[in-house]
C-alpha cells in the first residue's frame, strides 16, 4: 500500500526557514517520482518542485528562485524540502505526492497526474 505522510510545517516568521519531509512506503524512490505542491486558501493548488532519481531530474517552479531545495534520503524512503527566505504570501497546506499509479511513466513532467496523496502539513508565515 502506498502511503505518504508529512511533516515539518509550522509557524515562521517572514525571511525565516521551515524543512518538510514526505515519508513514503509501498513503492521505491528509485522508481517513481515524488513532488510537493501547495494550496492556500482559495487558491488552485501549485505543484512546487519534484525529483525523479529515474530521470535524473528535479523541478523547481519559477517563481521560487533558487529559495527551495529539494532532495531525498533513500534509507528513510523520506523525500524533503527546504524551504528559505520565506514569504508572507507564501503560507499554505504543503502536500507531497508520487506519479506511483495508472499514470506513471512521465516523471516530473507529469506532476499534474500524480495519483498517490499525502494529507498535507500546514505552513504559517507570519510575524
Amino acid at each position: 500500500q502506498v502511503q505518504l505522510v508529512e511533516s515539518g510545517g509550522g509557524l515562521v516568521q517572514p525571511g525565516g526557514s521551515l524543512r518538510l519531509s514526505c515519508a513514503t512506503s509501498g513503492f521505491s524512490l528509485d522508481d517513481y517520482a515524488v513532488g510537493w505542491f501547495r494550496q492556500a486558501p482559495g487558491n488552485l493548488r501549485e505543484g512546487v518542485s519534484c525529483i525523479s532519481i529515474r530521470d535524473g531530474t528535479t523541478y523547481y517552479a519559477p517563481s521560487l528562485k533558487g529559495r527551495f531545495t529539494i532532495s531525498r534520503d533513500n534509507v528513510k524512503n523520506t523525500v524533503y524540502l527546504q524551504m528559505n527566505s520565506l514569504k508572507p504570501e507564501e503560507p499554505a497546506t504543503y502536500y507531497c505526492a508520487t506519479e506511483y499509479g495508472p499514470a506513471a511513466g512521465y516523471g516530473c513532467s507529469g506532476m499534474a497526474d500524480f495519483g498517490s496523496w499525502g494529507r498535507g502539513t500546514v505552513v504559517t508565515v507570519s510575524s
